[in-house]
Parts: C-alpha cells; sequence; structure tokens
C-alpha cells in the first residue's frame, strides 16, 4: 500500500521547537483589527488553546482583506493597529496564556495601487535592471525586450488615458514612474524609453515576463532564495520572533519557492530551534514530505482529507459520480483532471510555459509540456531530481521517449530551468485541481477540497488508524486542519453534503435543467448551507464564482453576462436535510471534530468553528469573526447543550482545554477494534496513557442496517470515566475494560470522550 504520510528527516536533523497544543485562526483586516483581536482574547483562553494564529500582519494594499498582498516587509500594517497594536496583543495573549503564530508570505509581493506602495518594485520600474532591487523578482528583460510588461490596463494601450504628471505616469488612479531624462518626450517615445511597458490585460498569458504568484499578475514572485532578498524580506518578522512577540510561523505556499528546503535551513537559523514552523504544502494522498525539512510539518491539508474522508461512504460516492457523468455528460475525474491541467498550461500559464519552452530548445517543447500535464503532485525538487515514473511515462507517450529524456537529462543540469519548472508546476497543479477542476467535477462537492482526491474521496477506518499512528511517530508536531481561510467549504458544510454519499438518491432531481451541472452544484451547496443567515445571496455569490473558476461557459477573462444573469436562479430556497440525514450530519460534524481535536497534531480551530459554523468559498469564509461568548459561558455553567452548535462547541472546549492541561494524554496513538455486524461503523483511539474517544461512521447506512446491534469493543485495561455526560445530559457511566457493547458504550450518542481513572 503506498505510504499516506510524510516520511520524516533523520531524528538528528529535525530540530524539536516548542510546539502549541492547539492554534485558533484570526482572519485580519481593516474591521477586524489587532484590538478586536486582543479583546477576543479572554474568550479564547478559556476555550481552551494555546495560540492564536493570525493572517499576515505586514503593511499590504490598502483595505486587503486578507493580506496576502504585501507590499512592505519592514513594516507591520498600519489598517491592523501597525507595530504598537500588534505588541499590545501579543502582551495581553501572554498574560492569558497564549502565544501568537504568525502567517507570512514569502513567495510574492503586491504590484499594487498606486504601485509606489510597492517601493523595490517602483525602484526596478524607474530604474530597470541596474537598479539594487532588481534582484528581488524573477524578470525576463530579454523576452520583454528590455521591459518589464504591466498587464494593467483595462484595454489596448491606444485606447487608454495615458498622461504625464511630473515624475510619473497617470493612468487613472494608477501611476509609473518615469525614467530619468522622459519626462519631456512625446506619448509614443516616452513609453518606449521606459523600462517597462504598460499593457493591456489580456497580454498577460502571452506577453508576461515576470514570474508571478499562480496566475495573479498583481502578485510578483520574490525571489527569497536570494540572501539579501531574504534579510530585507524576513529582518521585521525575525524581530517580532527574538522579541517574543511570536513564537511561530507559518509558511505561506512554500512550493511557490525556487528552493525550499535552502530557504526553510535559512529560516530556522535565523529564527531559533524553539520557533514552530509549518509549511502550507498540499501533499497528494501518496506524496510524502520531503525528508530533511527543518519544520514541525505542514499546515495539515493532509489531516483534512483523511478525516473528511473516513466519514464518506464509497459505495454511495461511486453511485453518485455514475450518476453525475449521466446527469450533465461531463467525463469522469482523471480525465477532467487532465483536461483542466492542459487548458490552464496552455491558456492561463501560456507565458510561463513558454519561457521554459524557450530555455530548453524547440525539440523538447513538447516534452516539457506534457511532462508538466502529466506530473502527479505539486512539484519536483532540486534535491530530489528523480521525476515519477508514471509522469515520466505518461508525457514520453505523448511526446516521445527521447525528448522526455532530453528534459530529464535538462533538469539534472541546469539548476534555473528545473527551478522555474518546479514553480511552474506547482502553480500549474493549483490552477488546474484547485481551480478549476475541482470547481469543474461535482458528484459530491465535500470531496473537492484542497488536498482532497474527488476520484476516490472515501478513507477506510485502517487507512485512516494508519495515518495517524505514522503521524504520532514521525510528525507529531505537524499542524491539522478542518476549516481555512482557503477552503472551498467549511467542515461542517462538508459534513452536511457528505451525507449525500450515505443517500444518492437525495440528488434526484425531475426533469432536466438548462445547465445541469450548475444545477447539481447547486443543490448540493444549498444542501450543504442549509437554512444559514443570508443563504440565497451568500449561495449565488459562490454558484457565480464556481461558474467562473469551473470555465464551462464562462470565466474570469471571458465572461459569458447572458449566462452569468441567469445563475442566481439556480439558487433555491434554503434547503434542509430531511430528518434523518440531519441525524448522520450531526454525527459527522461531532465526529469530525473529534478525531481532528484528539488525533496526532497541533490542531486548528478557524475562527468560529468552535461551534457549527457554515461558510463557503471566500470571501465567504473570511468574514469578521463572531464569538459564542455567552453559549460557552454558560456550557461552564453546567447548561445541557441544545443542537449541533452547542454540542461542538462543549467537545470543542473539552479536547482544547485537556490538550492545554494534560499533554501528556496526547502522546500516543492506539486503534481500538471493534468486532460484530456494524465493526465498520465505528472509529475509535486511544491516546497514551489515558484517552479513549470513539465516533460513529456512516450513520445513516447505520441506522438503515439495524443499528449497532451486538457490535461490541475490546476496552484496554483499567475504568474508563466520560468526560461529557453533564454537557450531553445523558447518563452514561464509566466502563470498565474488556469486551464491551458500542450501544451501551455510546448509548445513542454519535461520539464518546473517556478518561482513564
Amino acid at each position: 500500500m503506498s505510504q499516506p504520510h510524510p516520511t520524516p528527516a533523520s531524528e538528528s536533523d529535525v530540530p524539536k521547537p516548542v510546539a502549541p497544543a492547539s492554534t485558533y485562526r484570526l482572519q485580519l483586516c481593516p474591521e477586524f483589527t489587532f484590538a478586536a483581536a486582543e479583546a477576543a482574547v479572554p474568550y479564547l483562553a478559556s476555550l481552551g488553546v494555546s495560540h492564536l494564529h493570525l493572517s499576515p500582519v505586514l503593511e499590504a494594499v490598502p483595505g486587503s482583506a486578507h493580506g496576502y498582498d504585501v507590499t512592505d516587509h519592514s513594516r507591520v500594517r498600519d489598517e491592523l493597529g501597525g507595530e504598537p497594536g500588534l505588541r499590545a496583543l501579543a502582551g495581553t495573549a501572554r498574560q492569558h496564556g497564549l502565544g501568537l503564530v504568525l502567517d507570512i508570505v514569502p513567495n510574492h509581493m503586491a504590484v499594487p495601487t498606486p504601485l509606489r506602495l510597492n517601493r523595490p518594485l517602483w525602484e526596478v520600474l524607474r530604474d530597470g535592471p541596474d537598479s539594487p532591487y532588481a534582484r528581488w523578482f524573477d524578470i525576463d528583460w530579454e523576452a520583454g525586450g528590455g521591459q518589464v510588461v504591466l498587464p494593467l490596463l483595462a484595454g489596448p494601450v491606444d485606447s487608454c488615458d495615458l498622461r504625464v504628471e511630473g515624475a510619473v505616469l497617470r493612468h487613472g488612479e494608477q501611476e509609473f514612474p518615469l525614467r530619468e531624462g522622459t519626462e519631456g518626450l512625446a506619448l509614443p517615445e516616452l513609453l518606449a524609453a521606459q523600462w517597462y511597458r504598460p499593457a493591456w490585460w489580456r497580454e498577460t498569458a502571452t506577453a508576461l515576463n515576470y514570474r508571478r504568484f499562480f496566475t495573479i499578475s498583481e502578485l510578483i514572485g520574490v525571489r527569497v532564495e536570494d540572501p539579501d532578498v531574504f534579510t530585507a524580506t524576513h529582518a521585521k518578522v525575525l524581530e517580532l520572533v527574538r522579541d517574543g512577540v511570536a513564537q511561530g510561523l507559518r509558511i505561506d505556499h512554500v512550493d511557490g519557492l525556487a528552493h525550499p528546503q535552502e530557504y526553510l535551513g535559512r529560516l530556522r537559523a535565523a529564527a531559533g530551534d524553539d520557533c514552530w514552523v509549518v509549511v502550507e504544502k498540499i501533499l497528494a494522498r501518496h506524496e510524502r514530505l520531503p525528508a530533511g525539512w527543518p519544520v514541525a510539518g505542514t499546515t495539515g491539508y493532509d489531516a483534512l482529507h483523511r478525516v473528511d474522508g473516513v466519514f464518506t461512504d464509497p459505495e454511495g460516492a461511486a453511485e453518485l459520480a455514475a450518476r453525475y457523468g449521466q446527469s450533465t455528460g461531463l467525463p469522469p475525474w482523471p480525465q477532467t483532471a487532465r483536461t483542466c491541467a492542459r487548458e490552464v498550461l496552455t491558456g492561463d500559464l501560456a507565458a510561463e510555459l513558454g519561457a521554459l519552452e524557450r530555455r530548453a530548445g524547440g525539440e523538447l517543447a513538447e516534452a516539457v509540456r506534457e511532462l508538466l500535464i502529466a506530473f502527479p503532485v505539486y512539484r519536483p525538487y532540486p534535491d530530489e531530481p528523480e521525476l515519477p515514473p508514471q509522469a515520466l511515462e505518461r508525457a514520453a507517450e505523448l511526446a516521445g521517449p527521447a525528448a522526455v529524456a532530453g528534459v530529464r537529462e535538462l533538469l539534472l543540469r541546469d539548476p534555473a530551468f528545473a527551478a522555474r519548472f518546479a514553480q511552474t508546476s506547482a502553480a500549474l497543479r493549483a490552477k488546474s485541481l484547485e481551480d478549476r477542476a475541482f470547481y469543474r467535477y461535482a458528484p459530491l462537492l465535500s470531496a473537492t477540497e484542497v488536498g482532497g482526491e474527488p476520484g476516490s474521496p472515501a478513507v477506510s477506518p485502517e487507512e485512516f488508524h494508519a495515518y495517524c499512528a505514522a503521524l504520532g511517530r514521525d510528525w507529531p508536531r505537524t499542524g491539522t486542519v478542518l476549516s481555512t481561510h482557503d477552503t472551498k467549504r467549511s467542515a461542517d458544510v462538508r459534513a452536511r453534503i457528505s451525507v449525500l454519499s450515505q443517500a444518492p438518491e437525495l440528488m434526484d432531481r425531475d426533469g432536466p435543467a438548462p445547465d445541469p451541472h450548475l444545477a447539481w452544484v447547486a443543490r448540493q451547496t444549498a444542501l450543504g448551507l442549509g437554512r444559514a443567515p443570508e443563504a440565497v445571496p451568500r449561495l449565488a455569490g459562490a454558484l457565480l464564482k464556481g461558474a467562473r473558476e469551473a470555465a464551462l461557459r464562462t470565466s474570469w477573462t471571458d465572461r459569458d453576462e447572458e449566462y452569468e444573469t441567469g445563475v442566481p436562479d439556480y439558487a433555491p430556497a434554503p434547503l434542509d436535510l430531511p430528518a434523518q440525514l440531519a441525524e448522520a450530519a450531526r454525527a459527522n460534524l461531532l465526529g469530525m471534530a473529534l478525531l481532528h481535536l484528539s488525533m496526532p497534531g497541533v490542531p486548528e480551530v478557524y475562527q468560529g468553528a468552535e461551534t457549527e459554523y457554515r461558510a463557503l468559498v471566500d470571501p465567504d469564509n473570511r468574514r469578521p469573526a463572531h464569538f459564542p461568548r455567552e453559549v460557552l459561558a454558560r456550557l461552564d455553567a453546567g447548561a445541557v447543550p441544545h443542537g449541533p452548535a452547542e454540542e461542538k462547541l462543549a467537545l470543542t472546549a473539552a479536547l482544547l482545554r485537556l490538550r492545554r492541561d494534560r499533554p501528556e494524554l496526547f502522546r500516543g496513538y492506539a486503534p481500538v477494534a471493534a468486532r460484530g455486524p456494524a465493526a465498520g461503523h465505528l472509529v475509535a483511539f486511544t491516546r497514551a496513557p489515558g484517552l479513549l474517544v470513539a465516533a460513529t461512521r456512516l450513520s445513516h447506512r447505520l441506522a438503515a442496517s439495524g443499528g449497532w446491534r451486538d457490535t461490541r469493543v475490546d476496552l484496554p485495561p483499567g475504568t474508563w470515566t466520560p468526560v461529557l455526560p453533564a454537557r450531553t445530559g445523558r447518563s452514561t457511566t464509566a466502563a470498565h475494560s474488556g469486551p464491551t457493547g458500542v450501544t451501551a458504550l455510546l448509548d445513542d450518542h454519535p461520539v464518546g470522550i473517556w478518561l482513564r481513572r
């Protein structure tokens, strides 16, 4: 069986940073500042988290709702409260026993409006390749005829109002610097004399000559592999670490870097061994984290896929795939993924592909293209030169063995080509899978999530246990997540949608729809969102974004206005799940939360997700947080929780507090096997020395088959006391070692937590 977990570095190579017990992600923005986060600290401390995980805090484009469009690495963002506000937040957090983890963005900076907000880029555009800042960016000056192509204009240059005002060239709110001595030239001569060329945005695919983030021309890649650039872009963050303001770092999009391992080694040396570092790295199901990376692990999308998968019925998922294909006429997953990869590479990433083909030479161009399309993971790494055999074989079928061998040899002998190939591969995987194929292939939307495998979404309990055991042994400090600012649907929306794998007949509809794909997506999304606040407009917004990303009938760059006008009509009124499936959704919601918070790793709770949290794709999932302070206080006072939202809050608080107060309980991992007719519906394990958890999976199928009946588990030695009886209203008593009926153990509740007395 393929390894479902990362491979660790040797014990001598891996530092032992002080890992959080758990993290709580806060999305900062002008509407939710450091002061707002500081006000939430007492509540978050009472919830049981040990660290606050902050979205990027450095200076960004004014009004940015996310902060990943950094403009100045030397300053903490004024709109959030500046450095005094951040240090005040850190101080208050420290008083309540909490630390901070910072999200940092080494791969790219903004191409902002006005451009002068990015001073390094402004000076490069003004002074050209001789600027001391030219080394900051991957610019192919030769491909641009000695100019940086800036695809920032709304139309062809001769149709745009470009005018000189003092020492700048102005176009609307955008300003461009003028090369010294060119101010008095006529406009055509002035444009030709600059170190840049303002261009229509439609020229991006063919003319762009700087590395960017994915396909976003407003985010320019940064060469942090250069030691001086690393120092300049990390000085403020490292100062905050040294001063004790931050105790951990999340590295955004590490696959965008030329040499990730080299970068991480430099970061580790600068930040020290006590700093907890995790990388945003999307691992395929069979892929392992590269050996030798001096990090605690990933941000946790690999864990998300396993937790989601164990609550997905494989037979129902296959039936949904068949029904979806019949309804829409769209191809199965493997063909969808390949088609999207080819479309994105030869369309959206044509400029990046062209740069690689020019460097490889015409005789190898086709092989470069086919190898990128066939690559099964995000990217190769310079220190691991062997390429996946399946990718080599697939590319050789289409481009010829000799050409593929030539590309492989070029990757080994040309480090610059190898780095750019890897960076392009990462962008291609992200854009073709996450941002196209996951929107185009929709049999079961809960499976189309970052790090997932829509063609094979189910994970057996045995595979889940193998993954967890390996994680606990090899990467015990890695991050784990269920909801993030990048998930297309929050965990609780996915929990509702995934019950369709137990009842695929719920997707039957009367009569064909004008767009059966969109109708399929709309119905599943409506069932997932349910009667959440403002469900209809939120659903309509997500459907329009999804339709553009899928690029079947409309797209971001070629919009079909008539089609888009009709998209909101597909948003149905809020849909309730039938009673039995609502109960199955509750079991999924609680079971997913239980496994996530008790499995190996450092769990992260996304803002608001300690209670039932239903959110769709951004910007819906980046709205300011609301904290259930009063509900938690009421539960702490002994109230019985009502409904899944309060049950989830009680469960989350109990496990977070155990992780914080009794970390020794989370040091081992051992599956607890069930025997009997419904054994496959239980996921149970112990953490050493005395924590037992159990969750019901596929509860709708379980009920239809007659329930637990005489299914039993062999409890480890000891007396096991339930943690949540008062909060669930149950009368569960202590359980003792030996064979125990699951019915008695769970008392008709989908999950349970016990401590060994």
